[in-house]
């Protein structure tokens, strides 16, 4: 298990490998299928993100509302495909990392290997075990889509798996 800070650097992203489990602390950004529309025509309107971009992690997941004293509820990933005709420009610009569930396409694939990013599974169904590794949680842009906007989520031991590596190297 290699337990990782984040933001990732370039060295953390060379020294791993599809299959590694991870362990992974900091910020990570969530931002779903009508998020990443509105970032897409933001970019196609030549208008900043409401974010950087640069070597951030989106987690493709909208997390639930917390109980009492906790900073999230339920967080668990959707499915990575649906993001595909997103995660390549977005890499392009410079996206460190993705969370998420499932396979994604050879695209995809192509883009973390020339930008030297990675691409990280977690489990479906486990969407409770990832709200409680949440220890804050604050909505950063387009609030009107409720759980599904981009909120800034600080992370503390996130289990993971290396799924692509920026070698080309996958688990499916």
């Amino acid at each position: 298990m290699k337990k990782l800070t984040l933001p990732l650097t370039k060295n953390d992203i060379k020294n791993l490998r599809a299959g590694d489990s991870v362990m992974l602390s900091g910020v990570v950004l969530t931002a779903r299928d009508c998020a990443h529309k509105k970032l897409f025509s933001l970019l196609e309107d030549n208008k900043p993100l409401p974010f950087d971009i640069k070597d951030a992690i989106i987690y493709y997941a909208g997390p639930c509302p917390s109980r009492p004293n906790k900073a999230s509820g339920s967080c668990g990933p959707t499915t990575s495909a649906r993001m595909e005709s997103f995660a390549p420009a977005l890499i392009d610009l410079g996206l460190g990392a993705i969370i998420g569930k499932g396979e994604m396409n050879e695209e995809t694939r192509e883009a973390l290997k020339r930008n030297c990013a990675v691409y990280f599974a977690s489990i479906g169904g486990a969407g409770a075990l990832y709200g409680n590794t949440i220890k804050k949680s604050e909505c950063i842009a387009f609030p009107e889509l409720l759980s599904e906007a981009v909120y800034r989520l600080e992370v503390e031991n996130f289990p993971a798996i290396v799924a692509y590596d920026r070698y080309g190297n996958s688990i499916y």
